[in-house]
């Protein structure tokens, strides 16, 4: 166990806290908020490290709060997105040469942080039954593509989700599926490099506390809002990821 100060724990623990109550609300940003939170305290590998077994628990919480046959019936409805993020992922994460991340994350975040203002300004973006195949190759591509290279496949998720005008329980549900499965392939990957070794691994196991209680209560203030409000909590959580995005590819230019 890292020999952290007492002050430097209660810090690392309100970020998982605050990162677990975000992901209960909307769906996702947990692994945002730790990896900025946590980046800006500890080493970036150990910051990395610390969020692998929060984000695998968190996801699977999510993914089965409504209990397996749920879980079941959305990823029927959502498999080829989900197969195609998967596909892509591990196809792209062999040309992590190709582009810089600072590139990936500027591609990523500006178009985000323009959809969600737009949509916030009372724009609405819907993607009609006759086009969710469409989209499904092309976000769903887009998607993997850029996680596959930056770790990060997030947003264009959530744009997608929200574009079907996704119903709060359905949508929490696909992001935990999908959220969880990459989150396995990536814990599987930093074993491997390294990054989760039997040094790191037991800050990331405490830090399930904290991130299980967050998203505990973040259960609740999803379960308390409607339809209308959460999708505006989920555009106004996707601006801040935006901007976080574009800031760590200015940052990296």
């Amino acid at each position: 166990m890292p020999d952290f100060s007492v002050s430097l724990w209660v810090a690392v623990i309100a970020i998982t806290l605050v990162a677990g109550f975000v992901k209960g609300t909307v769906g996702f940003a947990m692994p945002m908020i730790m990896i900025s939170g946590l980046g800006s305290l500890l080493p970036p590998e150990l910051a990395l490290a610390a969020l692998m077994f929060p984000t695998l628990a968190t996801n699977a919480a999510q993914a089965m709060r409504g209990g397996g046959s749920a879980a079941l019936a959305s990823a029927k409805k959502h498999w080829r997105y989900i197969v195609i993020v998967m596909v892509m992922i591990a196809c792209s994460a062999q040309l992590v040469s190709i582009l810089p991340s600072w590139a990936l994350f500027l591609i990523i975040g500006v178009p985000v942080v323009i959809f969600a203002l737009i949509q916030l300004a009372g724009v609405r973006f819907t993607i009609p039954p006759s086009g969710k195949v469409y989209a499904e190759f092309g976000l769903g591509g887009f998607s993997g593509f850029v996680g596959g290279m930056s770790g990060v496949w997030g947003p264009p998720t959530v744009l997608y989700l929200t574009a079907l005008d996704t119903p709060k329980v359905e949508q929490m549900r696909v992001q935990g599926i999908i959220y969880g499965l990459a989150a396995v392939v990536l814990c599987a990957a930093h074993i491997n490099s390294g990054v989760l070794t039997l040094a790191t691994a037991p800050l990331s196991a405490v830090l399930l506390i904290p991130a299980m209680l967050g998203i505990a209560v973040g259960f609740r203030m999803s379960d308390a809002l409607d339809q209308v409000k959460f999708r505006k909590a989920t555009l106004v959580v996707l601006v801040v990821a935006g901007l976080n995005l574009i800031r760590r590819g200015i940052e990296g230019f």
